[in-house]
């Protein structure tokens, strides 16, 4: 069967260092820091002090209050963003099949903060279970999908991917796969997470996955930097609404740019520890672009996984050099973790959203906190530090890497390409 073509017309995004796609757009071209000192708890007895939290939100804003308690912050952030996305798109409500629409959401954790809250206020009772009636569907990683298909009427495909931190990467393979296949005409995708609490700086710490720069958080996220010590935790989300081609340019709609392909693979390797030649990581981005059809030369640059921690930079900058050989000093790489710190199960929506917004406006964001070049990473290699760069880009992809060697690569190029 012939495939159909997949096109993006709407984003929507809540991030560390801007609530919104503009404001985001901004603190990406400006090199923003997200990181400060934690306020959501008393964290002065961690390794860790300091996180990428989002500023001056309130859910209530957005949400009507009543159903706003009924959802864990992670489902809270998921509808904001989508809702963003949904209004992008510019839908006719009254013209929409909505048997044709669906959503595929991604998120690594879920309701992190509600088990937590939950479980702990059964510990200091007691022993008589006295729990929230919502604690279960607040805290399952599926129910935002849930909210937002309710919200909107959409009745097509509905379920939620966990692939640690490539979740919502592989929501947006999969809802370009249903899409091109037939199986929908529309998808609203992305991911959220809200794991900056308790238990996870706790159960991060404990793995010595966080910087424990708590002298300098701004400065703390540094890929492909000699002295980089830990990812920082991020929060939010990020939502696509991705298009069959010809059912968007029917309903005259903006198209951002189109998905070319996606990709990936399994490291085989180690529950947490990338596959230090970058084994994982090759295959994915080949993967990628044989399902794009386009070749490795063809690529202008790739949105890094890049979390700023010693293996994991490494591995990657390797991995690329196996991909595009020469052609990768030609690129522009670069990791907009080094501002909005590692959103886990979200990263790869907004990451994405980056990549096309680059593509959108010529400029690629830069890696901002490079002090120091690393031996073990080609110094040959545009990372874009520090300063954003003017540049057309054309086809990008995204990389995304979870705990448990899980790899997705999601390829974006403009419609014309």
């Amino acid at each position: 069967m012939e495939l159909r073509r997949v096109v993006v017309t709407g984003l929507g995004a809540l991030t560390p260092i801007g609530n919104n796609i503009e404001a985001y757009w901004n603190g990406l071209i400006n090199g923003v820091s997200g990181a400060a000192p934690i306020t959501y708890f008393d964290a002065s007895k961690f390794k860790t002090q300091f996180a990428c939290e989002l500023k001056n939100f309130n859910a209530e804003d957005f949400l009507d209050r009543k159903e706003a308690r009924k959802m864990d912050r992670y489902a809270q952030y998921a509808m904001v963003a989508s809702d963003e996305a949904v209004l992008d798109a510019g839908f006719n409500f009254e013209k929409l099949d909505k048997d044709r629409v669906g959503v595929i959401w991604g998120s690594g954790i879920g309701g992190l903060e509600t088990f937590q809250i939950e479980v702990l206020n059964f510990a200091a009772g007691d022993g008589t279970p006295k729990f929230n009636p919502f604690f279960i569907p607040k805290m399952i990683a599926d129910i935002a999908g849930g909210h937002i298909s309710i919200k909107y009427g959409f009745r097509g495909p509905n379920f939620t991917t966990v692939s640690a931190c490539a979740s919502s990467t592989n929501a947006i393979i999969d809802a370009f796969n249903y899409i091109r296949l037939g199986h929908a005409d529309a998808m609203v995708t992305g991911g959220s997470e809200a794991a900056v609490t308790i238990a996870g700086m706790g159960g991060f710490n404990a793995m010595h996955a966080l910087s424990t720069r708590n002298d300098d958080p701004k400065t703390a996220s540094r890929p492909m930097d000699k002295d980089r010590d830990g990812f920082i935790l991020g929060e939010g989300a990020g939502a696509l609404v991705l298009e069959e081609y010809e059912h968007a340019i029917a309903r005259g709609a903006k198209i951002y740019c189109e998905i070319g392909g996606g990709g990936m693979s399994a490291d085989a390797h180690h529950i947490t520890a990338p596959h230090p030649e970058g084994l994982g990581a090759k295959n994915v981005m080949l993967n990628c672009l044989r399902d794009a059809g386009l070749q490795a030369s063809d690529v202008d640059g790739v949105n890094m996984h890049g979390t700023s921690t010693p293996l994991g930079d490494m591995a990657e900058s390797k991995a690329i050099l196996h991909v595009f050989g020469e052609h990768a000093y030609t690129m522009n790489l670069n990791s907009t973790k080094s501002m909005t710190g590692h959103l886990l199960g979200a990263a790869g929506a907004i990451e994405t959203i980056s990549s096309i917004l680059s593509m959108k406006h010529g400029i690629v964001p830069p890696t901002i906190n490079h002090f120091t070049n690393d031996e073990s990473i080609d110094s040959k290699l545009n990372f874009t530090f520090n300063v954003p760069q003017k540049r057309e880009m054309n086809v990008v992809m995204s990389n995304t890497f979870g705990f448990g060697g899980h790899n997705a690569c999601v390829l974006v190029k403009k419609l014309d390409i």
